[in-house]
């Protein structure tokens, strides 16, 4: 009887990657190979590797995982609990980019990890840059990103965080503010509505508690020809675009459809 071939188990088990899109797909994960290329490139031992594909198929954020999400093509450092920019989002970085004039003042409120300010700071050269955020968390996170650049990053409420130099000079206020309905919370994928701040996602009874805040204040922080840009979902849109004009702004409604993205604009005269 001849001794059994080593070559024929070996054949039979599967290579690390093949293991681990098996493990993630069982796991829920819509894109299992990309996100196993993923994780086998940033870990820097099997057994860090181990870890990372166990905390991913307990369902822990890829971003929080690896320490970083891309955003505009650009790779930007994600704290654990703090929100995770979305592809979505690119939207504003397009429209800001259109409307800012020369060495504009931009403020982005709600920033999170400042990942659109942190991007407009490749394109936008001789703009200063101002972003505020009422969690802590997000505030350290935000100094990571958009500090080393030059930027100026403040803790507290909206424009309360801001300093008053800034009142009538804003040439572009961005806001991604939270805009999910309160019920609408537990319809969530559980990786956002079990691991991202709830202060991040939660809009009040309609998702429009923030919005009314910020439309109702805007006008007197812009410059003149000044513009107000707010992430909203479509279905908020016309709701949203009512608050801006309300606050003494003239707004339109811009959507894209491959992002599935939806952004109010409100501008200020320049007279």
């Amino acid at each position: 009887m001849s001794a059994p071939d080593p070559r024929a188990n070996a054949s039979r088990t599967p290579d690390p990657h093949t293991a681990i899109v098996t493990r993630l797909r069982a796991a829920g994960c819509v894109f299992a190979e990309e996100e196993a290329d993923l994780l086998i490139a940033e870990a820097r031992t099997p057994k860090e590797l181990e870890t990372m594909v166990a905390r991913r198929v307990e369902g822990f954020p890829l971003e929080y995982i690896v320490g970083w999400a891309m955003f505009y093509e650009t790779r930007i450092a994600v704290d654990p609990g703090v929100f995770v920019p979305r592809r979505r989002s690119e939207l504003l970085v397009r429209e800001t980019i259109v409307l800012a004039p020369l060495d504009p003042v931009i403020v982005e409120l709600c920033c999170g990890t400042a990942a659109i300010a942190t991007v407009l700071t490749k394109v936008l050269s001789g703009a200063e840059f101002y972003v505020a955020d009422i969690d802590p968390a997000a505030v350290r996170n935000a100094d990571r990103n958009l500090g080393p650049l030059g930027g100026h990053i403040y803790e507290g409420d909206l424009y309360d965080a801001l300093p008053r130099r800034l009142q009538g000079r804003v040439d572009v206020l961005i806001a991604n503010a939270p805009y999910v309905p309160s019920a609408e919370l537990a319809l969530m994928p559980p990786e956002a509505r079990e691991h991202e701040p709830r202060i991040a996602l939660d809009g009040g009874a309609d998702g429009l508690d923030l919005h009314v805040r910020i439309a109702s204040k805007a006008e007197s922080w812009l410059a003149p020809g000044g513009h107000l840009l707010i992430e909203t979902s479509r279905r908020q849109a016309s709701r949203t675009a009512e608050l801006v004009a309300q606050g003494g702004l003239v707004p339109r409604i811009i959507h894209d459809s491959k992002l599935d993205a939806t952004v109010v604009i409100g501008s200020l005269g320049s007279s």
